[in-house]
């Protein structure tokens, strides 16, 4: 592949739009109580969290952020801190297409690259004739390419769909679309306080969800890149693309996939001073700003390059940005 000699660690993770925020208050981030979604004359009730699809965490004190060297000075992920957090429930599983599906269904909702008419995928997941394709090439970053009709129904463009990848996570979803499904579901997204809380597991400043080691004893634990990045990508884990949102091994608190698969959005606005500005207690940055938090890493992710799928790293993007390896998870407060 020509012209891949770029910026990666700022530029390969999540392609973005420049498109100005939309002002959503904090009390809509934040319902404690079912929500009623009203569209197009119906009212559709969602019920409090249960517990085969979330977890309850019980919150307390853990350390948040890194001092270590691999970490991003320019992302603010640290310095490492003692913070405390409120108990909440947590989904065990990224949202899935299935799950997505029924929320289209029933409120007829249009995510954002829809409207747009098109979102970012990477090049190994087009045709070859695709790939080809110099006038869908984003200029810095080549192997994004954004392609007309690619969205979460076709998460590679027209003539795409989602056999067989139901279970997987969804993709193609902006801050602004996870805020809506959100809301149909009574529930909210996490903060990133919360989301770091639940991907250690219970361990203390470990590097992954399961422990300082990639691959303990051989075993593949998430979904990353294996190979040279972008041209070569061994899929030694399974995976190209997406993998099912139960894949791997879950961590100590019975959550899968905080590391790798898709990036998941948080509520907060994207701060790089995060961790100097933000309370101890219940860290929240809810301060005006065009770019808002993503955790977790994705399966375009490589130590050579990009090793964000530590759960310490951050990533950002614009909050009507889609991309192919881009989803979430939903949180709740505890009634």
């Amino acid at each position: 592949m020509e012209d891949i000699e770029q910026d990666k660690k700022s530029s390969c993770c999540t392609p973005g739009h420049e498109r100005a925020s939309i002002d959503i208050k904090m009390s809509t981030r934040f319902n404690t109580k079912p929500v009623i979604y009203q569209d197009h004359g119906k009212e559709h009730t969602k019920s409090e969290p249960t517990a085969s699809s979330m977890i309850r965490l019980e919150g307390g004190d853990f350390c948040m952020g890194t001092d270590g060297n691999e970490g991003f000075a320019e992302d603010g992920e640290g310095p490492a801190r003692k913070v405390w957090i409120s108990p909440f429930y947590l989904d065990r599983y990224a949202v899935t297409n299935a799950q997505f599906q029924d929320f289209i269904r029933d409120t007829r909702y249009k995510t954002e690259a829809e409207k747009f008419g098109n979102s970012f995928v990477f090049y190994l997941l087009l045709a070859s004739d695709q790939r080809r394709n110099r006038a869908t090439m984003v200029a810095q970053t080549p192997w994004w390419h954004v392609i007309e009709g690619a969205n979460w129904m076709h998460p590679e463009g027209k003539g795409s769909d989602l056999e067989e990848r139901m279970n997987h996570p969804v993709v193609h979803v902006s801050w602004n679309d996870a805020l809506a499904y959100c809301e149909w579901a009574g529930k909210r997204l996490p903060t990133e306080a919360e989301w770091e809380y639940a991907a250690r597991g219970g361990l203390f400043q470990a590097r992954y969800p399961w422990g300082d080691e990639l691959t303990p004893d051989g075993k593949h634990m998430c979904n990353i890149w294996q190979g040279e990045f972008p041209t070569n990508n061994d899929a030694l884990d399974g995976y190209v693309g997406t993998a099912p949102v139960d894949e791997y091994e879950p961590n100590g608190y019975g959550i899968y996939n905080m590391a790798g698969n898709v990036w998941e959005w948080c509520v907060d606005v994207f701060n790089p001073y995060y961790h100097q500005q933000t309370p101890n207690i219940n860290p929240l940055e809810n301060g005006r700003g065009h770019v808002h938090s993503m955790r977790g890493g994705s399966y375009l992710c490589h130590d050579s390059y990009c090793n964000r799928y530590r759960v310490a790293a951050r990533n950002k993007n614009t909050p009507d940005s889609s991309s192919g390896n881009v989803g979430f998870r939903c949180a709740a407060n505890l009634i």
